[in-house]
């Protein structure tokens, strides 16, 4: 396979960069750098790791001044499942035992104030909780309640009213605490975060012609033999624009369409798939040429977002590619191989790519190239006939001429007989 990759491959064209006279850079501050377009190499570099949504699918967006922090309180469940895993357990051990803190606390007070404390050997005294002798027991009675362990030792009396009120309130406020926990730690732990973890996209995108048109494409795959149900696959280009009234808008999103109309962004991914987007007149990429792409700045991010087949949850994932990162001429190794009996996937492949021959104009100058060709051939088979045509009436007028001489000729020489 390498050697036939091999016959395709070209050399890159390098790009001339114009002759400029160096300036000397230890004199010049950044700000003036950045001014005249000679921003030093560690500050072209910082600004080239920054991302929009990093490889790995976090967004590298942070939210500041946000006064209205309430409205995460209004909310409480999203707020406790989206915290992190240490405070999430720090949450659940605390709700527990602040409410077995509280209950038992108001068990030993009832207590105090009915003076059980004061009759704890006396047989004559009906206490509200029987055995319940101090705080200590105040707690684990409350924790034997809410728990609905019920140990034996410890129980409550019929002498005592307040006590029976409070046990239900107990019983009831325990059910929802278990309720309320328990459903956030399992929709915590049930969450597909960690399934879009086996579902993998190519390091670099690629532009290069596919059916004479040029396309960028990129390959998604999922390294789990349990499938993603109902994929599909989108992709937004991240770029900073400034309209016609002078308006700029940063990271503006622009729709890269990669099959909507045609139903091709609904993916059957079972085995690595390459995502196409033809480059036309509906393209942003319409006018970009390969010297254009080299100084333009931009991040395609893509997504894809399908069902868990184990759990039916809805499951994201989504990477992101720089302009570094799009590869002008090139075309994604195969990764499928026919086995005996069953098709094999070679993810050592999945990521490599070879240069094919592409024209480094824009899609818009070659759209205009084939055009002015079709239009060149439209006119000129018709032009050849007509030359054809004409060589031929040219062929008969002259013939009919000698045969009319042959007959003069003839009529003349007779007459003189």
């Amino acid at each position: 396979m390498a050697k036939e990759n091999a016959a395709f491959s070209t050399i890159p064209e390098t790009p001339v960069s114009e002759s400029k006279a160096p300036l000397p850079v230890g004199q010049v501050k950044p700000a003036a750098l950045r001014r005249l377009g000679e921003e030093p190499e560690k500050a072209e570099k910082k600004r080239g790791r920054q991302r929009y949504v990093e490889k790995d699918g976090k967004c590298n967006v942070q939210h500041g001044n946000v006064r209205e922090t309430y409205r995460y309180l209004t909310d409480i469940f999203t707020t406790l499942v989206d915290l992190k895993w240490r405070f999430s357990l720090l949450v659940f051990i605390l709700a527990y035992a602040i409410t077995w803190l509280f209950f038992g606390l108001i068990w030993w007070f009832i207590a105090y104030c009915r003076g059980d404390l004061d009759h704890l050997g006396d047989d004559a005294w009906t206490p509200c909780v029987n055995n319940l002798n101090g705080f200590v027991s105040a707690f684990l009675f409350s924790i034997e309640t809410e728990t609905t362990i019920g140990y034996g030792h410890r129980v409550i009396t019929d002498k005592c009213p307040e006590g029976i009120i409070l046990l239900l309130l107990q019983a009831i406020l325990g059910s929802m605490v278990n309720a309320f926990m328990v459903g956030c730690m399992f929709v915590k732990i049930s969450q597909p975060n960690k399934r879009a973890e086996t579902l993998v996209f190519s390091s670099h995108a690629v532009i290069s012609l596919r059916d004479d048109c040029l396309c960028l494409m990129f390959r998604v795959g999922d390294l789990r033999n349990s499938h993603i149900v109902e994929a599909s696959i989108r992709a937004k280009l991240i770029k900073s624009k400034q309209t016609h009234e002078g308006e700029f808008i940063p990271l503006n999103q622009t729709d890269i369409n990669v099959g909507f109309e045609t139903g091709d962004d609904r993916l059957f991914l079972v085995s690595p798939l390459i995502i196409s987007h033809e480059i036309n007149e509906h393209s942003p990429f319409w006018e970009v040429s390969k010297d254009q792409l080299r100084k333009d700045e931009f991040e395609i991010v893509v997504i894809l977002e399908g069902m868990v087949e184990a759990t039916g949850m809805t499951c994201q994932a989504r990477s992101s590619y720089l302009v570094d990162e799009v590869l002008w001429g090139h075309r994604f190794m195969s990764v499928l191989t026919l086995e005996d009996g069953f098709y094999e996937v070679d993810y050592n492949s999945f990521h490599q790519t070879f240069e094919v021959p592409t024209p480094s104009c824009s899609a818009r100058e070659l759209s205009e190239a084939a055009a002015r060709m079709d239009a060149h051939l439209y006119w000129s088979i018709p032009s050849r006939l007509d030359e054809k045509v004409e060589e031929g009436t040219e062929k008969g007028g002259e013939e009919g001429a000698k045969e009319k001489n042959g007959n003069l000729t003839s009529t003349e020489s007779e007459s003189k007989v």
